[in-house]
């Protein structure tokens, strides 16, 4: 098949921020994430015991999966994704 693939290119590169920074970024935002799951966690059950715990269990992990999220994301480039 002749011309421009279908498929872009996908690359693997060096990341533009540490570890220690993408770490930072990755608490800022579960703190953020946390208070939000504990209020609507309470709207539904109004119970505060529950509410916590339901917003804690949720954003440690969640904030695990994240990190490693921002880690692979930060080495990809999507070079061809987006040419007018």
């Amino acid at each position: 098949m002749r011309g421009r693939s279908w498929r872009p290119d996908v690359t693997l590169d060096g990341p533009d921020h540490s570890p220690l920074e993408s770490l930072l970024k990755a608490l800022v935002y579960r703190l953020f994430m946390i208070a939000l799951t504990v209020i609507v966690a309470y709207a539904v059950t109004t119970d505060t015991t529950a509410s916590l715990q339901i917003g804690l269990v949720a954003n440690v992990i969640k904030t695990g999966t994240y990190y490693a999220y921002e880690r692979i994301w930060d080495r990809l480039t999507f070079e061809g994704w987006f040419r007018g």
